[in-house]
């Protein structure tokens, strides 16, 4: 009888699936796993696809352009920082001068009080009365006198270097925050500068050898010139022969210039010798011929006269895109000398490859 109790509390032995009950189960295990699978990701995005070629050179078209106006953004910036760094030190310099006076008033101070100490200690009445010589002691008096005068001209005078002193230091932690301003400024756009240029080279990367290539020669078509690796000889054959203004201007000094760095390679940010940016081209050309512009586009726009495109010349500095993003230097015949892109080195190009924005003549 316990026996019998005893199998009866045992568990039925689980047989496994087979023939048609196993084919069943494997289906609806692997339709539940593909549920799962699909409710897992449900809130994740589809993979972006690939974009064709054409799209990935129209991107780094635009990558190039907004890396050039970051680019100008990041030259202004720079410029800006630079002032503000000298303004620091000549502050900085002008209170340790001020610093010395203050202490070399001071010790002036120091040592009158010091000897009058030692010299002032009685009432003046009792020196009258003790002493053995009242002319002698009457001159003494009047010197005390002045000594007093000039006790109060060099508290005065510390007075005025410690007021000095607090201007001046009030006025370098302004220009510091600037400063600390300034250069996360310069941070940033030097950060977007990279991105940007990052971005172009990895898209380029997805391209073949035969789309880069013809990538490039878009490119060159649209900014003027010879291949990207043309050397100086080839970057120097323009379509037509520049019209040079008169032997002896400023104007022929700023494009000579501008010719002996025709072969140079683009770098954003430089301003020469050996490598130059947009505005650092004309910026260079024109300081060879003598003359000061600032660093930017946006800024060299505003350093001579407007001009339109019908009354440009050779030395005129010609801006393009809404956002006055590039420049280049006219040399006539509607050609100008220019710094276009990275791997496109300074080369001579039609003005009508881009979108005139305006022009300036310099001098």
């Amino acid at each position: 009888m316990a026996a019998h109790r005893k199998s009866a509390h045992r568990k039925p032995k689980q047989r496994p699936f087979s023939g048609p009950a196993a084919r069943t189960a494997a289906t609806l295990a692997l339709a539940g796993a593909a549920t799962a699978t699909s409710a897992t990701g449900a809130g994740a995005a589809p993979a972006e696809p690939a974009p064709t070629a054409a799209q990935a050179r129209a991107k780094v078209d635009r990558l190039y352009h907004d890396a050039e106006v970051a680019t100008e953004k990041y030259n202004g910036a720079k410029e800006k920082a630079a002032a503000a760094t000298k303004a620091v030190d000549a502050l900085a310099d002008e209170a340790a001068r001020r610093t010395e006076r203050l202490n070399t008033a001071r010790h002036a101070l120091g040592s009158l009080a010091t000897a009058q100490y030692r010299t002032g200690a009685l009432d003046p009445a009792v020196q009258l009365a003790l002493s053995s010589d009242p002319d002698t002691y009457l001159e003494r008096s009047a010197y005390l006198d002045r000594a007093g005068d000039r006790q109060a001209g060099l508290l005065s005078g510390v007075r005025r270097q410690l007021s000095g002193l607090a201007r001046v230091k009030a006025r370098a932690d302004r220009e510091t925050e600037a400063l600390a301003a300034r250069r996360a400024e310069l941070h940033r756009h030097r950060t977007a500068v990279q991105t940007r240029l990052a971005d172009a080279r990895r898209l380029l990367a997805t391209l073949t050898a035969e789309e880069r290539a013809a990538f490039e020669r878009s490119a060159d078509a649209r900014h003027g010139g010879g291949p990207a690796h043309a050397d100086r000889s080839t970057a120097r054959t323009p379509a037509a022969a520049p019209a040079p203004p008169a032997s002896g201007t400023r104007a022929a000094r700023a494009i000579s210039f501008a010719h002996g760095a025709i072969g140079k390679p683009y770098v954003w940010g430089a301003t020469g010798p050996n490598a130059f940016d947009c505005s650092g081209l004309t910026q260079a050309a024109w300081r060879a011929a003598g003359v000061s512009l600032p660093r930017t586009t946006y800024t060299q726009i505003n350093a001579g006269q407007r001009v339109s495109r019908s009354q440009l010349a050779p030395g005129d500095l010609v801006f393009f895109y809404s956002g006055i993003s590039h420049v280049g230097l006219y040399i006539g015949n509607g050609q100008m000398i220019h710094a276009p892109r990275p791997g496109a080195p300074v080369r001579i190009a039609p003005i009508d490859q881009m979108p005139f924005a305006g022009a300036t003549r310099v001098a």
